[in-house]
């Protein structure tokens, strides 16, 4: 609809087991519970403008486990 939002980017890395580039990041809103909104996707270095969504239950289950790596 051509509405502008911006988001911040929590974090952004490559997985060997998928050979895929990952970006985890926030519109710093809060859901109903007061946690907040993160949102990932995968990302193209080469294509700043794009994003795509993790499909799979294997490809989000990877992504989980390496968020929860990083804490």
């Amino acid at each position: 609809n051509g509405k502008e939002i911006e988001y911040e980017i929590l974090s952004a890395f490559q997985l060997a087991k998928t050979g895929k580039n990952y970006v985890v990041y926030t519109d710093n809103t809060n859901d109903e519970h007061g946690n907040l909104n993160v949102f990932a996707s995968i990302y193209y270095p080469d294509d700043d403008s794009r994003l795509d969504p993790i499909e799979t239950e294997e490809e989000w289950d990877a992504v989980e486990s390496a968020l929860a790596s990083l804490k």
